[in-house]
């Protein structure tokens, strides 16, 4: 399938298994694991961060298949999840940094071009985001707000 806002085609890659059970290979018991998700989390670590960390210095590959349910699902259960999804504190640090380069250079048309298509990606999330619930109904992105938003 084509990309949305690209000309590129995409990439086909393989994909991990869906394995129900923990790997009989990991040392660390299931509270330990859990402690230390909660540490991070608790000192703003973010989910995907956590994960890499996790199957780098912990050699945990598979969170889901430990905690019995998804990241993102175990930390909202501990109260430790972000007030605002990842994907979109992301987007809008994207945009402010290009809304902050536009003000420097008017004139780069293809910036200009890249950012509405950054903004319509977070409009998109925004919609999706409000109408599962994670987001409060009435929600809007504002160019202006964003920037006190992610700092």
């Amino acid at each position: 399938m084509a990309r949305l806002h690209s000309k590129k085609k995409g990439k086909s890659s393989t994909r991990r298994p869906k394995s129900k059970t923990a790997p009989e290979w990991v040392s660390m018991d299931k509270a330990k694991i859990e402690e230390i998700v909660i540490k991070m989390a608790k000192e703003g670590v973010p989910a995907a961060r956590i994960g890499l960390t996790m199957r780098d210095q912990y050699g945990i590959a598979n969170l889901r298949a430990i905690l019995g349910m998804s990241l993102y699902a175990f930390l909202k259960k501990e109260n430790a999840a972000p007030e605002y999804p990842e994907d979109l504190l992301n987007l809008i640090k994207k945009a402010v940094r290009m809304s902050g380069h536009m003000k420097n250079s008017g004139k780069d048309v293809h910036n200009k071009v890249k950012l509405s298509h950054v903004e319509s990606k977070i409009q998109r999330l925004v919609r999706y985001y409000t109408k599962e619930g994670v987001l409060p109904k009435g929600w809007k992105y504002e160019r202006d707000k964003a920037a006190l938003l992610v700092k």
